[in-house]
């Protein structure tokens, strides 16, 4: 028997929330990556451009799991099964760090660039489908290929997008906007790829799951990306050259 699955059982609370978290991600992660490419600040790259991957990792990762706290199905008790989703996190802080670091040390030059985002895409999707892999309800999880295929794309072009501009972009206002355009986007991949979920539960199954014990457990998890990013922003806060976008580029 196929469930009823809602994605937005607390309504617009949540998809918002995740946009934001998304947003935030991406806007400390391209400002830490123009820190990276300061000349004067060249033997400190390799830190910056790590924070910045953890950054936007934190974020994607953050706004995916914000959003499935809206995912619910009836007649069914949903957890998560805690090991799948640290491994998502590694994923997507991983798969983002190799694009951040390829771009840049390398520069955004087509080829490079491509491989990047596809890398980089790939391994978001990825964590969005480890993520999924985690759910543990009274049934089985399918999905539909050429709706699954349509997020990966999406993950693709996004996390190409996000590579170019984190080393294109150097003023503060563009790195804004760019941000506001790179939560979009990601919010949209998983979105889309929640829209490729059904449910098929194995019996009805009116077990009653306490909604506060499945919160408590998501924010617990999401309580280590959210203080990573609390302490991204202060870092970024307190360095008013990177706030402000002035210096000279140095080359890849």
């Amino acid at each position: 028997m196929t469930a009823t699955v809602s994605d937005f059982h607390y309504g617009a609370v949540t998809p918002v929330a995740a946009y934001l978290m998304a947003c935030l991600g991406a806007a400390l992660g391209l400002r830490c990556t123009t820190r990276s490419l300061r000349r004067s600040h060249r033997s400190r790259r390799a830190g910056w451009l790590m924070l910045g991957a953890v950054s936007i990792g934190c974020g994607i990762w953050t706004m995916h799991f914000i959003g499935m706290i809206g995912f619910s199905v009836e007649d069914a008790p949903v957890s998560y099964d805690p090991a799948l989703t640290l491994l998502s996190l590694g994923v997507a802080i991983g798969v983002v760090a190799v694009g951040v670091f390829l771009v840049g040390y390398r520069g955004a030059a087509p080829l490079n660039l491509g491989v990047a985002g596809v890398v980089t895409g790939l391994g978001v999707a990825a964590m969005h489908y480890i993520g999924m892999a985690a759910i543990r309800t009274h049934g089985t999880l399918r999905y539909d290929v050429p709706t699954v295929t349509l997020s990966v794309l999406i993950a693709v072009v996004a996390a190409t997008a996000a590579l170019w501009a984190a080393v294109s972009i150097h003023s503060l206002w563009s790195s804004l906007g760019a941000s506001l355009v790179m939560g979009v986007a990601v919010t949209g991949m998983h979105y889309t790829g929640m829209a490729a979920v059904s449910v098929h539960v194995s019996g009805q199954d009116t077990a009653s799951q306490s909604s506060a014990d499945l919160m408590s457990f998501l924010l617990a998890m999401l309580a280590g990306p959210l203080t990573v990013l609390l302490i991204a922003a202060v870092i970024v806060m307190f360095d008013p050259d990177l706030v402000l976008g002035d210096g000279e580029w140095s080359p890849r």
